[in-house]
C-alpha cells in the first residue's frame, strides 16, 4: 500500500469513527439532554432502536462525501472548501433520511435526532480536517510528509511553478531542483539546476523523486510523453502544467460566446480598483503608524545624535514602480561616510545576485545594530508611503546599481509600489536569495488581494519582534 492509498485508508477510518461517535451524542442530546425538546415517555427509545438509522446514515454519509469530492487528494484548498464538503454531504443524508421516515413511517424515530446528528457530524469532521492541516502544516515546517519533486523546465511557467512553492510551503513540496536543456539557467535561489533533461531517469533512480512537474512548451507534445511514460515507469507521479501562450493559467481569461470558448489574457498587475482600495488602505495606516511611533522616534532620534555625529535622517535613491528613481527615507544606523566605503567591503558581500548585504557590517552603530534587528529604522519610509512613492506592502525597493544587473524576468518586480513589507520578509527576509526573492515578489502581485496584504501585515510583527533574518 502506497503513501497515497494509506493516507486515504486512515481517512475514510476516521470519519467511520466520527460519524458513528456522532450518532451516538447526537443520540444523547436528543433523549438525556432533551435541549431543544421534551422526548416523552411515549415517543423514549433505547439506542439499539437507532442501529438501522446509523448504519445507513455511516454508509449513505461516506458515499456523499465521496461524490461531493472529500477524498480526492489537493494541495493548496482552504479549510472552507472542506467545511463545504462537509456540509453539503451531512445536509444532503440527513434530508434523505427525514424523508425516508414520512415515506416509510419506522416505529421508532425522531426527526430532531437526525437534525442533531447532522450538526454534531459537521462539527467533528470537519474539526479533525482542520486539526489535520494544522498538524500537517507544522510537520512539513520540519520536512516531514512532503513529496520530492524535480521540475522539468526552467522558463517562464517553471519559474511560475517554482515562485508559488516558495511562497505556498504548507503545500507540502520539497523541491530537489530542475532541470533544463539551456545550460545557461543556473541555480535560482534553492532550486538547483541539475543538468539536462537527459538526465531526468538518472535523477528519478538517485534523487527518490516523488512528483515531476513538466512545464516545457506543448510543441514538445512527443518529449512530455516520453517524460511522463518515463516517471510511469520509475514510480513517480508526472504533472504537466498547460501551457497557454506561455503564460500561468492565473493570467488567462475564460469566457465564451454561446458556447465558444474564447480564450484572453489578463493584465499581469494589481486592478485598478485594486490599486485604489491599496492606497486607502496604505494612507490610513501610515498615518497611524506615523501618530504611534513619534514617540519612540524621537527617542531613536536622540540615541542617534548622542553616538555618533551626522543627520538623523538617512536618504538614500532607490528605483520604485516602473522603474522611477525615488529617495527612501530610513534612521540612520550606519557611520557617516559608510556607502564611500561599501566598494571597499564588496569581498564580505553575504548576499546573492546584485544584492549587497553583511551580517556583521562594521559600519553599523551600536544604535543601527539594535534598529536593524528590529526593523525600526525604516518607521520614515511610512512618509515614502503617504507621498505614494512606496506601500506598505510590496516588493523590496531596489538600488539603482542592483536594478542594472536585472535579468528580465527580474523585471516584472517592478511593475507594482515597492512596499515596506512583503512576502519576501515574511519568507526569510536576508536568508533568502536574490532569486527567491524575485521569485515571491512576482508570485505576489499575481495573487495580490486586500486578505494577502493584511495577512502579510500580520506576519510582519512576529518577524519584527524576533528579528528573524534581519540584518
Amino acid at each position: 500500500m502506497n503513501k497515497r492509498t494509506r493516507s486515504l485508508a486512515l481517512t475514510v477510518l476516521l470519519d467511520v469513527l466520527l460519524i458513528n461517535v456522532a450518532f451516538a451524542l447526537g443520540y444523547y442530546v436528543r433523549y438525556e439532554l432533551e435541549l431543544f425538546r421534551p422526548v416523552g415517555e411515549a415517543f423514549d427509545a433505547p439506542y439499539t432502536a437507532y442501529l438501522s438509522f446509523q448504519l445507513w446514515y455511516t454508509i449513505l454519509l461516506l458515499i456523499f462525501l465521496y461524490l461531493d469530492g472529500a477524498y480526492v487528494r489537493r494541495r493548496g484548498g482552504s479549510w472552507f472548501e472542506d467545511l463545504y464538503r462537509v456540509s453539503n454531504a451531512t445536509t444532503t443524508v440527513a434530508v434523505i433520511l427525514i424523508a425516508a421516515t414520512f415515506l416509510f413511517q419506522p416505529l421508532v424515530y425522531s426527526r430532531l435526532l437526525l437534525v442533531e446528528v447532522g450538526v454534531i457530524t459537521i462539527i467533528l469532521l470537519s474539526g479533525a480536517r482542520l486539526t489535520r492541516r494544522a498538524a500537517q502544516a507544522e510537520f512539513r515546517k520540519h520536512g516531514q510528509g512532503v513529496d520530492r519533486v524535480l521540475i522539468i523546465g526552467a522558463d517562464e511557467i517553471g519559474r511560475a511553478v517554482m515562485r508559488n512553492l516558495v511562497a505556498r510551503p504548507d503545500l507540502g513540496y520539497q523541491v530537489v531542483g530542475f532541470v533544463d536543456d539551456d545550460p545557461a539557467k543556473g541555480d535560482l535561489g534553492r532550486f538547483k539546476a541539475l543538468g539536462s533533461l537527459d538526465h531526468v531517469e538518472t535523477l528519478l533512480k538517485n534523487e527518490r523523486v516523488d512528483e515531476v512537474i513538466i512545464t516545457l512548451p506543448w510543441m514538445d507534445q512527443r518529449q512530455i510523453i516520453g517524460l511522463v511514460r518515463a516517471c510511469e515507469a520509475l514510480g513517480a507521479r508526472a504533472r504537466v502544467v498547460p501551457d497557454l501562450f506561455q503564460l500561468s493559467l492565473n493570467r488567462v481569461d475564460f469566457d465564451d460566446i454561446g458556447g465558444i470558448p474564447l480564450i484572453g489574457i489578463k493584465e499581469a498587475t494589481i486592478s485598478r480598483l485594486g490599486r485604489l482600495a491599496k492606497r486607502v488602505l496604505d494612507i490610513v495606516l501610515a498615518l497611524l503608524g506615523l501618530i504611534v511611533a513619534a514617540p519612540l522616534t524621537l527617542l531613536i532620534a536622540l540615541a542617534i545624535r548622542l553616538e555618533s555625529p551626522g543627520p538623523v535622517l538617512f536618504s538614500q535613491t532607490r528605483i520604485g514602480e516602473n522603474g522611477k528613481p525615488f529617495p527612501i527615507y530610513k534612521l540612520r544606523s550606519m557611520r557617516q561616510g559608510a556607502e564611500e566605503e561599501k566598494k571597499q567591503l564588496r569581498g564580505l558581500n553575504e548576499a546573492s545576485g546584485p544584492l549587497f548585504k553583511i551580517k556583521d557590517d562594521p559600519r553599523l552603530t551600536h544604535v543601527g545594530r539594535l534598529l536593524r534587528r528590529t526593523s525600526f529604522d525604516e518607521i520614515p519610509q511610512l512618509i515614502n508611503v503617504l507621498r505614494g512613492e512606496m506601500s506598505l506592502v510590496g516588493p523590496r525597493p531596489g538600488l539603482p546599481e542592483e536594478v542594472a544587473q536585472y535579468r528580465p524576468w527580474h523585471r516584472q518586480r517592478l511593475e507594482v509600489s515597492p512596499g515596506i513589507t512583503g512576502l519576501w520578509q515574511v519568507s526569510g527576509r536576508s536568508d533568502l536569495s536574490f532569486d527567491e526573492m524575485c521569485l515571491l515578489d512576482i508570485y505576489y502581485i499575481e495573487n495580490w488581494s486586500l486578505g494577502l496584504d493584511l495577512t502579510i501585515m500580520l506576519r510582519t510583527i512576529p518577524r519584527v519582534l524576533f528579528g528573524n533574518g534581519a540584518y
